[in-house]
């Protein structure tokens, strides 16, 4: 009996691997291909407020995704931040703007083949650099947890603190944007408007 169970001593030793994945695991593969397809649906639709529903849930998968690597702060901040945050914002940038609600064809500009190979060859580098620099990087998802206030506040001003204030000033440029868009009248409108006021000082 020992010579017949010799050889699965290492493998009890080495634990789980790739084979024999835990329910964690599952649930971090199936968590992100839903995520994955509503993020396809969000950029494949022509209908704005779809995309933007959409976005809610491919954000909403990403925070789950966060949940299950035990980075509970890091998910927190994604729900309040980009769920409870951009997303409203976008939505108001659709009403403000007078964007259609429905469908609609001015969302495609045609050069959906270059975009998607752009984003495939983003998306490729991405991957390869994310496996090259953690390649032999393992994340205990039964140890403590590593995405905790004290944690990402220790690196997010350590290391980080050059690209966070960069992305404060890039959100403050994009906030400015929006208003400027959101307060701009088209030569028709403006029209409209002179020959509204004339009409009612003719009056």
């Amino acid at each position: 009996m020992s010579i017949a169970t010799a050889p699965l001593a290492p493998l009890a030793a080495a634990g789980h691997g790739f084979l024999s994945p835990t329910g964690v695991e599952i649930a971090f593969v199936l968590v992100g291909l839903a995520t994955l397809g509503a993020a396809l649906v969000t950029v494949t639709t022509k209908q704005l407020v779809h995309a933007a529903l959409w976005l809610v849930v491919a954000l909403g998968g990403i925070a789950v995704e966060y949940l299950l690597l035990t980075a509970e702060f890091i998910a927190w901040v994604q729900v309040l931040i980009y769920l409870g945050s951009v997303v409203v914002l976008l939505l108001f940038g659709l009403m403000l703007t007078k964007a259609p609600i429905g469908r609609s064809p001015d969302a495609d500009s045609g050069n959906r083949w270059v975009a998607l190979g752009v984003a495939g060859l983003a998306g490729a580098t991405l991957v390869w650099v994310v496996v090259d620099a953690f390649r032999a990087t393992w994340i205990d998802l039964d140890g403590p947890a590593q995405g905790s206030t004290k944690v990402t506040g220790e690196i997010l001003f350590q290391h980080w603190v050059l690209p966070f204030e960069a992305l404060s000033v890039l959100l403050l440029a994009a906030l400015i944007g929006a208003i400027v868009l959101s307060r701009r009248n088209t030569a028709a409108e403006e029209a409209a408007d002179a020959a509204a006021r004339t009409g009612k000082g003719q009056r």
